[in-house]
């Protein structure tokens, strides 16, 4: 039976990237209690099939509805990509129907209509989400004029957990994406970081990037969004718990997590073990 009392709003990423996601809603919500799930144990779920990664997404929810989550936000573009829809129409009635679950790609489609002059605009994300089209359908059913192309990164990811995105290796793998999707569309004037590991990269994008083309990390957008879901939704934000707590739970060793949560909040964390599945 799942608790009725408000509880604490639940982020879920595959890994550490939807830290990037928790901090930008931190700063803009910090009165709530909020808990955060990483499942790190199975990451990546880029390469992953649809079927998994939404099984995989299906019992990070359930655990949280279980841990007294009433609102649960997928921090985690692949996720968001292949298996927000089913949850929201599968399991979310069958679960509880006054739950719910949001994800990071709607509300980064949501803005960029109001960011680029060309009405070109660029994704570059792990090959889960570019393979999706998640982007470019969410951005064409709300603004048809706009063109969008997309690359995949396969090696960013990894130079961020491996603490690897100051160095002078990253730059090469950073060059070499960002030209590529520079090739696709010259016109791009706007150009969105689909996965939460590539804000750590920002140094280097910005050193490749072409002069005048605007990058759109999630984290504020997703917090502003929240925001104005929470004030939508009354009902919903009276279930969100208001303790300005944080609590953080991962699939994997603590100490690896507590070493790279360090990575991405620059802050100590207290981290618990628990399992999925």
């Amino acid at each position: 039976m799942l608790s009725s009392k408000p509880g604490p709003i639940g982020i879920f990423d595959s890994g550490y990237g939807g830290l990037t996601i928790l901090h930008g809603i931190r700063q803009l919500l910090p009165e709530y209690d909020y808990l955060y799930l990483g499942d790190n144990a199975r990451a990546p779920y880029g390469p992953r099939s649809f079927d998994v990664v939404y099984e995989f997404t299906r019992q990070a929810v359930v655990k949280l509805f279980e841990m007294g989550c009433h609102l649960v936000i997928l921090g985690c573009n692949t996720a968001s990509a292949k298996a927000l829809r089913s949850i929201q129409q599968i399991d979310l009635p069958k679960i509880d129907p006054e739950r719910r679950v949001l994800g990071v790609i709607r509300p980064t489609a949501e803005v960029i209509g109001s960011l680029t002059k060309t009405r070109h605009v660029g994704v570059l994300a792990t090959e889960g989400t570019i393979k999706s089209e998640s982007y470019n359908l969410e951005i064409r059913k709300l603004y048809p004029d706009i063109q969008v192309s997309g690359v995949a990164c396969p090696f960013w990811v990894p130079l961020v957990e491996y603490n690897e995105a100051d160095s002078p290796g990253a730059d090469y793998f950073v060059k070499k994406r960002i030209d590529q999707i520079m090739r696709l569309d010259a016109e791009i004037d706007t150009l969105i970081l689909g996965c939460t590991h590539y804000p750590l990269l920002m140094p280097k994008i910005l050193k490749y990037l072409p002069a005048g083309v605007r990058v759109v990390p999630q984290g504020e957008y997703v917090a502003e969004s929240l925001k104005a879901y929470l004030e939508r939704h009354p009902q919903m934000e009276q279930r969100c718990a208001r303790g300005g707590t944080v609590n953080y739970l991962t699939t994997e060793n603590p100490e690896k997590f507590k070493e790279q949560a360090q990575i991405f909040l620059h802050e100590p964390v207290e981290v618990e073990n628990i399992s999925l599945g």
